[in-house]
């Protein structure tokens, strides 16, 4: 029986990877890769880019713009159109399900940069099609979405890059390298903050607005419950309500706490406990102070082979004023950096994203000698996630590791609620195992029709 035309189309993808196995015929560079379905280096990926406006959407296009932009798509028709203007030929599209149904097999890889509730429900779509992934940080919203894509990625084997910049700088991969010569001892304390935020003093939600007659605010609701439009959410300050974000822990926590996370193997911690907070209200973010407490784990790169246990301490937005300098620092030690690692024998700093290292006191830096290069250097961040879709050659901070990250992390986006006490997390099960209440934040609400299917390691 003939099959119907349209199952006879070859994608690029498959194309690109048969394309080897006819070299004894043809002409094909040597470079590329016989049966795996990937470009080869010297080809341009096709790219689609999901979110082309707002805080970071048109950055992001052109951070891949190396490549071939061949789809854009946006809930908001301004963002659409003012980005189209620069790559007049990309398709466009207001649904991203529309775009990954139509295009996926045109299509190698695509950006998210999109509001985080949303980013599972966009990545999940494409990894089951095949298609290599980069999602701005947090991975997701959620601790079961960041649990659900990291199976997805062990799943689909696809490329994937989380959009944590700075697990890419050479100070984080540094950090990780003074850390595992042991210069600064066991670690057992790290400190790290983040003032400011976003949607701050809104505490009921926000007074009805028309929708813009350029926005779909039923698409950019996605799996949320709904609400009406205003705006005070989009296009900038979403990240601080309930609903759709995370605030700081997932806007610049994310980013700061990426040397501790690499160079400590965090993981799993057995609690997260709220130990300060104020502003709570059923809309937004608060300010809050929380600590994880690790057991001892494994680590490859240090002679031991095991981390100690380690207590981790997170303030955000007020509650940045909880912070004291550790024992054997003084305020004047600790004012250019935004993440401390205390040792049993001494002091670490870094700033921004991870992309500043120094020890301290700043007197330690007389005659500092960097430690012994460990860590392959990278290329860049989104070229290291172009270079992982176009030989296979995983990216450093991929879904399997972003995934466990991100999971962590958030759960203290939900210690908040529930102040002064202990919540004992059961990693392998997803669970708190004496708190039912909390438990009921581990995994979002979807509105039908938005549901994502579970998916098992």
């Amino acid at each position: 029986m003939r099959r119907p035309a349209q199952d006879q189309r070859v994608t690029r993808r498959q194309f690109l990877g048969a394309s080897t196995a006819l070299a004894a015929f043809t002409i094909v560079p040597r470079h590329v890769l016989a049966h795996s379905g990937r470009p080869a280096p010297s080809e341009k990926l096709n790219v689609g880019c999901v979110g082309v406006g707002g805080m970071q959407g048109a950055n992001d296009v052109g951070s891949v713009s190396s490549e071939n932009i061949y789809a854009l798509c946006d809930i908001d028709e301004n963002f659409l159109n003012t980005t189209a203007k620069k790559y007049p030929a990309a398709k466009k599209y207001r649904d991203f399900r529309e775009m990954l149904d139509k295009e996926h097999k045109n299509l190698d890889g695509i950006t998210i940069t999109i509001p985080d509730h949303m980013h599972a429900s966009v990545a999940l779509r494409a990894m089951q099609r095949g298609l290599g992934v980069y999602c701005q940080k947090p991975l997701t919203q959620s601790v079961w979405e960041a649990r659900l894509l990291t199976n997805a990625a062990r799943k689909y084997k696809v490329p994937t890059q989380m959009g944590n910049q700075g697990y890419s700088s050479t100070a984080t991969r540094i950090a990780c390298e003074i850390i595992w010569e042991g210069r600064l001892g066991d670690i057992k304390e790290v400190h790290s903050l983040s003032g400011g935020g976003f949607a701050r003093g809104i505490t009921q939600w926000p007074p009805v607005e028309p929708v813009p007659e350029t926005l779909d605010w039923n698409l950019w609701t996605g799996r949320a419950a709904e609400h009406t439009y205003s705006s005070k959410i989009h296009p900038s300050n979403w990240r601080g309500f309930l609903e759709y974000g995370t605030q700081m822990i997932g806007d610049w926590g994310i980013h700061m706490l990426g040397p501790a996370n690499w160079a400590l193997q965090l993981a799993g911690p057995a609690s997260v406990e709220c130990t300060a907070v104020e502003g709570v209200n059923p809309v937004t973010y608060p300010h809050y102070a929380c600590k994880f407490e690790f057991p001892r784990r494994p680590n490859k790169y240090v002679p031991s082979g095991q981390m100690p246990p380690l207590t981790l301490y997170w303030y955000e937005g007020s509650m940045t004023r909880n912070f004291k300098p550790p024992e054997g620092l003084t305020g004047e030690d600790v004012k250019r950096f935004n993440e401390i690692f205390v040792g049993t024998k001494g002091f670490m700093g870094t700033d921004g994203r991870g992309e500043s290292v120094r020890l301290t006191p700043e007197s330690k830096m007389k005659d500092f000698k960097k430690p012994k290069e460990v860590i392959e250097r990278s290329p860049g961040h989104f070229q290291d996630w172009i270079r992982a879709c176009k030989t296979g050659k995983e990216a450093c901070s991929n879904f399997t590791f972003a995934g466990p990250y991100t999971e962590w992390m958030l759960l203290g986006a939900i210690s908040w609620r529930f102040p002064n006490q202990k919540l004992l997390w059961d990693a392998k099960n997803l669970r708190f195992t004496n708190n039912d209440k909390a438990n009921e934040f581990v995994k979002p609400k979807f509105r039908k029709g938005w549901e994502l299917e579970e998916i098992t390691a």
